[in-house]
């Protein structure tokens, strides 16, 4: 999970041209092996991920890390992950280098990420993908995928912070300050804070997130609002 500024908002705008472009890659898909991609997984499996990046540019900055978890239901299988670091192709930044706390004599003797796609793709199947600003995730995973199987990510998305700013704000007046920050979320939710910038870590915590968002909406619970809202901040700062 970057902690550069994010202003992404709901991915569920664009879902008919999501759906079009995945009929598009099923009938394109350059590598025939990957089509389990466009298998229905077991019923109520997904998959929740996190990269770090050598930055936010996507055409730029890398991937160095992946965590991914999957969860069945309610449980989240902690055996059944998916945890790598990548050697990047572009410098580690300084700045960078703080907030995942990874150098480049850290990286230097691991494989590129290229290397490590194809047990990254059989792990997710084609399980809906979860996660905190995931177009973002997603969008640099593309960069790596559309030129090794010849399509991007076909699978669904569930974004985080969509699902609970409908169980906190979905019905709030006009007007009201609004936090959807990953420690905003961490907090309400009342989900121990881990080591954060740690892929895997910011997986597990984005899939207790899940669980308990999941949980609430099934239930009708909303979360409770103070009089006083933090102002608005997305960036998980």
């Amino acid at each position: 999970m970057s902690s550069f500024a994010i202003t992404s908002s709901s991915v569920s705008s664009d879902v008919i041209p999501r759906a079009i472009k995945r009929l598009f890659h099923q009938a394109s898909i350059g590598d025939q092996s990957y089509r389990f991609m466009f298998k229905r997984e077991p019923a109520d499996e997904v998959v929740a991920i996190d990269c770090e990046t050598t930055g936010l540019n996507l055409r730029t900055d890398d991937i160095i890390s992946i965590g991914a978890v999957r969860i069945r239901g309610d449980h989240i299988l902690t055996s059944e992950r998916f945890e790598r670091v990548a050697r990047p192709d572009a410098d580690m930044r300084t700045d960078a280098i703080k907030i995942h706390r990874l150098r480049q004599i850290d990286v230097e003797q691991e494989a590129p990420i290229r290397n490590l796609l194809p047990d990254f793709l059989r792990f997710v199947g084609g399980r809906p993908l979860v996660g905190y600003y995931v177009d973002f995730d997603i969008a640099m995973l593309d960069k790596y995928i559309l030129p090794f199987i010849g399509i991007e990510l076909p699978n669904p998305r569930i974004e985080i912070s969509s699902l609970y700013y409908e169980r906190k704000y979905g019905d709030a007046p006009p007007n009201i300050s609004i936090d959807l920050s990953f420690s905003a979320i961490l907090a309400d939710l009342e989900i121990p804070s881990l080591a954060q910038h740690d892929a895997f870590n910011d997986a597990l915590m984005t899939a207790m997130m899940y669980v308990v968002l999941r949980d609430k909406a099934k239930r009708g619970v909303r979360i409770p609002r103070e009089n006083n809202q933090a102002v608005f901040d997305p960036t998980g700062g």
